[in-house]
C-alpha cells in the first residue's frame, strides 16, 4: 500500500473514531485549517515513526534523525553512541561534523556581503584574490565558485573545464570563497560565521577550528562492534584539504532546524538574495541521489516535492539536511560512524531511504491538504 493510501485510511479512522474530539476543536477554534493541519500532522507522526524506525532497524543506524514542521516535532530519534570507546549515548545535544552541509553557510555569508554592497556575485574572483589574475583563472566569477562551475580542481593546479561550462564539485572553490569573505569583511571566517549562528539563534554550533565544547559526536569508521576512531577530529576539518568554509562546521539536530527556519523564512537574507541562493544555476548528477539542480551551496529536487538540501561527508560523518518550503518542514539526518568497507556510497543508504520516505510523504501531504481544504469549502 502506498503512502497516500495509508494517510487516507488513517484520516478516515480519525473521522470515525475521534469525531467528538474533532467537534470540540471546531467549537473552540472555528478554524478548519487548524483542524486539517492537526489531523494531517497527527498521522504524519504515526506514518513517519513506522517507516523511519524500520530504517533504523534495517541499517542498525547510529545517529540522530529529526523531522520538524515549524516548531512541531513530527519525528525525532537518537540511537547509538556519541563515543563508542566510552559508550556514551547520543542525545539531542550531540554535536556532529556536518561536512559539506557547511557550504550553504559560506554561500549565505557571500550573499550577506553582497547585500552590504561589498561585492557582487558576478564579479571576477581576481578582483579579490591576486592569485586569480593568471590567464587561466582571470575570468572565473564568484558565482561560478558558488555553483561549482568554475572548473577548479581539488587535485591539481589547472582547470577541468572552461569556467561557467560544466559542473565540477570543488571544495577548493569554497575555501577560496572563505578567503573572499575575510578580505571584504575585514574579519576572520570564524567571526563571520559566529555572527551568522547568533542571527539564526544557533546556540550549539561551532567551527572545527574554534570548538572547545563538549558532547562532540566523535567520528568513527567500521561498525558498532569493530570500530576505529578518526584521528584529530574535529581539528582536521580546518586544514586546507577540507577547510571550514567547505566542510568544517559542527552543529546539532535542533540548531540545524533553527538554521533552516531562519534562512528560508527570510530572517537572514534579503528576498532577492534568498532567491539567488535557491535558484537553480547548474545541473548536477549526484553519485548517490541522482539528477538534481544546484544553486549556491544548495541542491534542489528535479520535480516534486520542492526541496532544498545538501549532503555532507567527511570520514566517519555522513549527513543530510533537507527543507521542504511548501510545508515548512526540516529533515535532519546526522551520523558519526561509516562502514566504508561497503563503499563510500553505501554509507548514505539510510539517508537516501529516509529522503525517499519524506519526499513521498511531502507529496502526499501537500495533495491531501489541498483536497481537504477544497472539500471543507464545498460543504
Amino acid at each position: 500500500m502506498n503512502i497516500k493510501s495509508l494517510l487516507f485510511l488513517l484520516i478516515l479512522t480519525l473521522n470515525f473514531s475521534c469525531k467528538s474530539e474533532a467537534d470540540i476543536i471546531v467549537e473552540k477554534t472555528n478554524d478548519r485549517n487548524i483542524i486539517i493541519d492537526s489531523t494531517i500532522n497527527r498521522f504524519q507522526k504515526k506514518l513517519l515513526t513506522q517507516q523511519i524506525d524500520s530504517v533504523f532497524s534495517k541499517y542498525q543506524f547510529n545517529g540522530s534523525v529529526a523531522i520538524i514542521k515549524n516548531d512541531e516535532v513530527l519525528y525525532q530519534k537518537e540511537n547509538g553512541f556519541e563515543d563508542f570507546r566510552k559508550k556514551k549515548k547520543l542525545d539531542s545535544s550531540s554535536v556532529f561534523a556536518i561536512a559539506s552541509v557547511s557550504k550553504q553557510f559560506t554561500a549565505v555569508l557571500i550573499l550577506l556581503q553582497e547585500d552590504l554592497g561589498k561585492l557582487n556575485t558576478e564579479d571576477k574572483v581576481s578582483k579579490y584574490l591576486t592569485d586569480f589574475q593568471a590567464n587561466q583563472f582571470k575570468n572565473i566569477t564568484i558565482k561560478e565558485l558558488l555553483n561549482h562551475t568554475s572548473g577548479i580542481s581539488d587535485f591539481g593546479n589547472g582547470l577541468l573545464s572552461e569556467p561557467g561550462k560544466d559542473f565540477h564539485y570543488s571544495n577548493k572553490g569554497f575555501r577560496l570563497l572563505g578567503q573572499i569573505i575575510e578580505n571584504v569583511s575585514g574579519k576572520s571566517y570564524d567571526e563571520n560565521v559566529k555572527q551568522l549562528f547568533e542571527k539564526a539563534g544557533m546556540k550549539n554550533s561551532y567551527t572545527a577550528s574554534s570548538f572547545h565544547g563538549k558532547n562532540f559526536a566523535s567520528a568513527f569508521t567500521g561498525n558498532s562492534k569493530n570500530f576505529h576512531e578518526v584521528e584529530n577530529m574535529p581539528k582536521r576539518l580546518a586544514g586546507n584539504s577540507i577547510s571550514v568554509p567547505a566542510g568544517g562546521i559542527l552543529s546539532t539536530i535542533n540548531d540545524l532546524h533553527r538554521w533552516n527556519t531562519a534562512l528560508y523564512e527570510g530572517k537572514i537574507l534579503k528576498p532577492e538574495s534568498l532567491k539567488k541562493l535557491t535558484e537553480k544555476s547548474a545541473d548536477r548528477n549526484h553519485q548517490i541521489l541522482g539528477k538534481m539542480g544546484y544553486g549556491f551551496g544548495i541542491m534542489m529536487n528535479v520535480g516534486k516535492p520542492l526541496s532544498y538540501f545538501h549532503t555532507g561527508y567527511v570520514q566517519g560523518s555522513p549527513s543530510l539536511l533537507i527543507y521542504y518550503p511548501e510545508s515548512q518542514t526540516s529533515v535532519i539526518i546526522l551520523s558519526n560512524i561509516a562502514n566504508e568497507m561497503n563503499g563510500k556510497n553505501a554509507v548514505f543508504n539510510p539517508h537516501k531511504e529516509i529522503k525517499k520516505i519524506t519526499d513521498a510523504v511531502q507529496n502526499t501531504v501537500i495533495d491531501l491538504h489541498k483536497e481537504m481544504i477544497n472539500s471543507s469549502v464545498s460543504e
